[in-house]
C-alpha cells in the first residue's frame, strides 16, 4: 500500500485559511490598541465669577454693572465655541455669569454644590467625555478643578482678580494640558487671598 500524498490544492486551501485567520486576528489586535487612541477629547473652561455687589449684609449678592458687562464678554468669546454643558454653584454671582452664554446658546444651566467639586470632576468625566464643558465657580474651586484635571498645582485666585479664565485640555489617557488666560476688562492684581466658599 502507497501513502497517498494531499493534493495540491488542499495544501493551497490550508495556507489561505490559515493566512486569513492570522489576518483577522491581527486586525482585531491591530483595532483593539487603535481604539484605545480614540478617546475622546475633553475641553473644560473655568472661570471664576464676574464683579459681584458689594453687600456685606448680604452672603449672595448679584452681579455688579461691570460684572454683568463681564458675562456678555463671556457670552460673545463663547457663543459659537460648541460648549454642551453649562455649570455653575447655588450662588446667584456664579450663575448669573454664565446666563448671558447660556441664553445665547440655549443650554440650560447645571447648578452643582459649590462645596463638592469632586462630584461635578466625576459627573464632567463620565457623563461629558470628548464634550465641552463650561463652568463658573469661585476663587478656590476653579483652581482646585483645573488642578484635579491634570494641572499643576494652581494658587487660589486673589479676591480682586475676576479676569483668569483656565482651559482645561484633557487628552486620552487622562493627561491633561492647561492654558491660564486673561480676557475681559483687566482685574486689580493679586489683592486679598481669603475664600468666599469653604
Amino acid at each position: 500500500m502507497t501513502e497517498e500524498t494531499p493534493e495540491p490544492q488542499t495544501k493551497i486551501r490550508t495556507i489561505v485559511v490559515f493566512s486569513m485567520l492570522f489576518a483577522v486576528l491581527g486586525a482585531l489586535v491591530i483595532f483593539a490598541y487603535l481604539a484605545t487612541f480614540s478617546r475622546p477629547i475633553t475641553t473644560v473652561i473655568l472661570v471664576r465669577h464676574a464683579e459681584k455687589n458689594i453687600e456685606p449684609n448680604n452672603p449672595d449678592p448679584d452681579l455688579s454693572p461691570a460684572g454683568q458687562a463681564r458675562a456678555q464678554e463671556l457670552a460673545r468669546m463663547f457663543s459659537n465655541a460648541g460648549v454642551n454643558v453649562i455649570y455653575a454653584t447655588q450662588y446667584r454671582r456664579t450663575q448669573e455669569t454664565v446666563k448671558p452664554l447660556a441664553d445665547r446658546v440655549g443650554l440650560p444651566v447645571s447648578v452643582v454644590d459649590a462645596r463638592d467639586t469632586a462630584e461635578l470632576l466625576k459627573q464632567i468625566l463620565t457623563n461629558h467625555r470628548g464634550q465641552t464643558i463650561f463652568v463658573s465657580g469661585h476663587n478656590n474651586t476653579v483652581p482646585e478643578m483645573a488642578t484635579a484635571l491634570g494641572g499643576e498645582k494652581l494658587p487660589i485666585i486673589p479676591e480682586s482678580e475676576f479676569d483668569n479664565m483656565f482651559i482645561v485640555t484633557v487628552y486620552r489617557f487622562g493627561r491633561a494640558k492647561v492654558v491660564k488666560l486673561k480676557y475681559g476688562n483687566a482685574s486689580t492684581e493679586g489683592i486679598g487671598t481669603g475664600t468666599m466658599v469653604p
